[in-house]
């Protein structure tokens, strides 16, 4: 069972009609954090008095035993270990999100830790949210990273029902 861990920072301001949601997924990747900082760019801070989208950063924590990836003798004394470092994972990310929305005035927002794998956990929230955009980052894998390792963004862009934005961060120039 997935836990949810919600909060929301309210602005002084108080709306009257709800708007669209605008779901943004983090994890600790630098990509992740880069699309956060474009969608705020491009749809909140142009906009800063009266923004067209309410935020939803979604973070989505892995079970410990995904982490670990085994079982047997032993396990009962790294379980606890690796939950910590998940928890401290997990704040230090809703830290960063935070700090990227404060920086650009951005207070009324609502952030989320949940517990699952990043491409259920995504397409839930745009669910509970009934979002009208989804906006992930690319890691821009090639063809057999994301055959072995899955893609988080082709798997959202096919089954989340919504439309779902994809940030690639663009390479530097030599």
């Amino acid at each position: 069972m997935a836990t949810t861990t919600t909060e929301q920072t309210n602005s002084p301001i108080a709306t009257t009609t709800e708007k669209p949601v605008m779901v943004v997924g983090i994890d600790e990747s630098e990509i992740s954090f880069y699309a956060l900082d474009w969608a705020l760019d491009h749809f909140f801070v142009p906009f800063a008095s009266n923004p067209p989208f309410k935020l939803v950063v979604v973070h989505a924590k892995p079970f410990p035993t995904s982490v670990i990836g085994i079982a047997g003798p032993g396990i009962t004394e790294v379980l606890p270990v690796v939950e910590a470092d998940i928890k401290r994972i997990a704040a230090r990310v809703v830290e960063k999100a935070k700090e990227i929305c404060r920086n650009k005035s951005l207070h009324d927002i609502v952030v989320e830790v949940v517990e699952g794998d990043a491409r259920n956990v995504l397409c839930e929230t745009v669910e509970k949210h009934h979002a009208s955009i989804l906006v992930v980052g690319s890691h821009g894998y090639g063809a057999i990273k994301r055959a072995v390792l899955g893609s988080v963004s082709d798997y959202c862009a096919h089954h989340a029902h919504c439309t779902v934005m994809i940030v690639k961060k663009p390479k530097s120039k030599h």
